[in-house]
């Protein structure tokens, strides 16, 4: 009653379907490199970013620290001009000198591209406030109020650019803030 019908059982791929299944694999392995050689890419970024953010508010805060608490020359120290509070030594707008809290001169300026902080107390002390891994491409200090006038308070205004040494794309950040002297009395 059934009849047996003559039908030929597959027992392999052909060559094209296994071409067809080869390129797709390769298709989809190649996104899927592309995908993680770029999430890779960003993951180094990211960390050289935060590394950077991390080196600049320490620079910062330490600098914000100094100048703010900065006394005025009274002539006795021997550091500025005698009634200043801050100075631009030789007039170069990437240092700054002035009279710390304890009597002591103090400069930051920029040398090779790195951020210097000078202590002249018995011994001179210069240490660099951000690590060799990154370069400050901008250093600008310009102090104000320095008129002698009693109703301008002095302050100084600091323009920033720090970036990382790391391979392309380099994170840069440009940050500016200005400080106002709280030791008026002095």
């Amino acid at each position: 009653m059934f009849k047996c019908l003559n039908v030929k059982k597959n027992k392999g791929f052909s060559l094209i379907e296994m071409l067809v299944v080869v390129l797709i694999f390769t298709i989809v392995m190649g996104i899927a490199m592309g995908v993680f050689t770029s999430a890779l890419k960003l993951q180094r970024y990211n960390l050289a970013y935060q590394q950077l953010l991390s080196q600049v508010s320490y620079a910062m805060e330490y600098m914000d620290r100094s100048i703010r608490m900065a006394v005025k020359e009274n002539g006795s120290f021997g550091c500025i001009g005698a009634g200043q509070n801050y100075q631009n030594p030789g007039g170069v707008l990437s240092s700054i000198k002035f009279v710390n809290y304890k009597g002591q001169c103090q400069q930051f300026y920029l040398s090779a591209n790195q951020l210097m902080s000078l202590n002249t107390a018995i011994f001179a002390t210069e240490l660099p406030l951000i690590s060799s891994d990154f370069k400050v491409t901008t250093l600008i200090f310009r102090p104000m109020g320095e008129s002698g006038s009693d109703f301008v308070q002095p302050r100084v205004t600091i323009v920033m650019e720090i970036e990382a040494n790391t391979i392309p794309p380099k994170p840069k950040i440009r940050i500016q803030t200005t400080i106002s002297q709280r030791n008026l009395d002095m």
